[in-house]
Parts: C-alpha cells; sequence; structure tokens
C-alpha cells in the first residue's frame, strides 16, 4: 500500500493525505482526510486521472475515514471518477459513507448516478462479478 501526499490547486501546498492499494483488476484509493471539502476534491480528481491513464478501469474510493462534508458541490468530483472508469468500460464504486454524508449524497441525487456500498469486500466482491461477466459475455461473442 502506498501512502501519498499530494499538493493541491494553485500550488497552496494544502495537502490531501490517502493511500493506495493496488490489485491487477482494481485499485483501492482511500481518502485519509476528516473533511470532504474544495480543498482536497481538486488532488482527488486528479488521482482518478492519474490511475485512469495508470491502466486502473476499476476503482474504489473508500471514504472510512472523512467524517465531514458541508457541500454536495464538494461530491461532485465523485462523477469524475465515475466518468472515467465507465468509459474505459470499468466500475466506479464508494465505500465507507457515513450517514451525515449518505444525506448529502441522496439529497443531491449522486446515488442514482454512483455506486455506493457499505464495505470494501462488497466493492471487490462487485468488482470481481463485474469482470467474470465481461469475460463470459466476451466467450459468447467469439462462439
Amino acid at each position: 500500500m502506498e501512502s501519498s501526499i499530494r499538493p493541491l490547486k494553485n500550488n497552496k501546498y494544502k495537502q490531501m493525505k490517502f493511500s493506495t492499494d493496488k490489485h491487477e483488476k482494481y485499485v483501492v484509493l482511500k481518502l485519509d482526510e476528516p473533511k470532504f471539502t474544495n480543498d482536497n476534491t481538486p488532488a482527488l480528481k486528479s488521482e482518478f486521472i492519474l490511475l485512469n491513464t495508470e491502466g486502473y478501469r476499476n476503482i474504489v474510493l473508500d471514504l472510512s475515514a472523512v467524517k465531514e462534508c458541508n457541500d454536495s458541490q464538494d461530491l461532485s468530483c465523485l462523477l469524475v471518477g465515475d466518468r472515467l472508469c465507465k468509459s474505459a468500460g470499468g466500475v466506479f464504486i464508494v465505500t465507507g459513507v457515513n450517514n451525515s454524508i449518505a444525506n448529502i449524497i441522496k439529497m443531491s441525487n449522486l446515488h442514482q448516478s454512483v455506486t455506493f456500498v457499505n464495505k470494501l469486500d462488497e466493492a471487490t466482491d462487485l468488482i470481481f462479478m463485474e469482470e467474470i461477466e465481461k469475460e463470459l459475455r466476451g466467450s459468447v461473442d467469439k462462439g
């Protein structure tokens, strides 16, 4: 597992703490910040793009360390991750969302676009099911 600190917009060098756990079929990005704010969302978007260009089409975002988000606009960066993964033929899954953030997600209707699961093992199960389904569809197409 890699831990990273990335500089944020406008060279203010406020830092976003996160860790990545890279696997063959997916990567888990864990945001190690207590707040989800417009201070860390630009760096999070950049990390989604970087992981996508590295070839990861399945990304799991773990928000279990995040306790607070005051603005649904900050959560809109999740749509970037979702769009990148879908365009690469993969899935973007968010896990570890607490009740207060879940309420903001529901109010903003993000749950209609982005996949949310309760636990990390549910996310990995979903990824493997998607991958198996793609393989089966591919063998049927060739068949």
